[in-house]
């Protein structure tokens, strides 16, 4: 297959792509269980359509098992379990197996205590959030879920222009009848995927969405790139409401490392994540019919709001996704030349056969 022949995605079979990244990372030391998961939760990410976080993140994960960086074998282990909250040591391993897990513990112990809340310290990167909180909503249940990188220090406190913090990101899920509502946001206007994408393909920001080294806004991604003189992401909030984007930065920085007892204190060298979970059940409060009714209404009148562009009415976050998924399982998930180059690349080293993206 000659890359330069090929459009600018190919799309293969959600299966057949699960079936070569579990293969991959097995290949790379992943137990069965562990790779099949891993690949499972990238591909469910592709297919709601965050191509940045699904098997673009192959690569990475493959380059950090390599290095050690993420841990192949082992299990968690446990900080604090009183039944409803639960805190764990990750290691370094695999950060969507460990969220996995968490998530499987923690739908049976919601049906006895209603909520149930997890937090974690040294996880390898857990991937998209809302895919990790779809697995809630398919349920039934609400979900919270943050995560910092304690090693990262990419985003500045309102007022400073010092990489301080990650981009902190935060999901909010919950079941409607038709489509799950998945907020998945973070305490800065953009990703470092996102930056060093933009980076990468000598692209800039449509809108001034990062500050340079001396806190000036900036289209130019390449800021993040710096070594003596390093620019940051900007808040959510811009220039002007930045204290909101900060407000959020700091409410995750306590849910993750200060309820994981692990973050930036320590100075950790590696990339890794402090992650904070909390499932919901509504049976436990006025009951899963009034939830949905209540929140079915709500989402009734946001369609009906009347939209600026009559082309664009409103839209619910999580709606696409929704789509996106049952387009994908159809039509085959869009997959980029760079990232199928990328998985060749490895597919070669690590003796895997590429048919599945041939």
């Amino acid at each position: 297959m000659n890359l330069n022949d090929l459009p600018a995605t190919i799309h293969r079979p959600h299966d057949q792509l699960a079936t070569f990244a579990a293969r991959l990372f097995a290949a790379a030391g992943l137990d069965d269980e562990k790779a099949a998961c891993v690949a499972d939760l990238l591909i469910l990410t592709d297919l709601m359509g965050r191509p940045t976080h699904g098997l673009a993140q192959c690569g990475a994960y493959l380059d950090e098992l390599a290095k050690g960086g993420m841990r192949a074998t082992g299990v968690p282990e446990t900080i604090r379990d009183t039944g409803g909250t639960l805190v764990w040591d990750g290691d370094y391993l695999p950060g969507l197996w460990l969220m996995q897990r968490a998530l499987s513990i923690g739908f049976e112990r919601v049906q006895e205590h209603g909520v149930f809340t997890f937090a974690m310290r040294r996880s390898h990167h857990i991937g998209c959030l809302a895919a990790l909180a779809k697995q809630a909503t398919d349920r039934g249940l609400y979900a919270m879920i943050a995560s910092s990188g304690p090693h990262t220090k990419a985003v500045a406190p309102f007022g400073g222009k010092e990489g301080l913090f990650s981009p902190n990101p935060f999901a909010f899920a919950f079941p409607t009848s038709h489509f799950p509502v998945l907020i998945d946001t973070c305490a800065s206007l953009t990703t470092v995927s996102m930056t060093r994408q933009k980076a990468a393909a000598g692209e800039s920001f449509d809108q001034p969405w990062l500050l340079d080294a001396q806190g000036r806004p900036t289209r130019d991604p390449r800021v993040l790139e710096g070594t003596d003189e390093r620019g940051t992401l900007m808040l959510l909030g811009g220039e002007e409401a930045g204290h909101k984007g900060f407000g959020l930065a700091l409410m995750v920085e306590a849910l993750t490392q200060g309820l994981a007892g692990y973050g930036r204190r320590d100075a950790p060298t590696r990339w890794g994540a402090s992650v904070y979970l909390q499932l919901i059940d509504p049976t436990a409060f006025a009951g899963a019919e009034a939830s949905i009714a209540q929140m079915d209404f709500f989402v009734q009148q946001c369609h009906a709001n009347a939209p600026i562009d009559p082309s664009r009415p409103v839209r619910l976050p999580g709606e696409q996704a929704s789509r996106n998924i049952e387009k994908y399982r159809r039509e085959g998930v869009p997959v980029s030349v760079k990232t199928v180059a990328q998985l060749r690349a490895w597919a070669d080293r690590l003796k895997v056969d590429d048919g599945a993206i041939a």
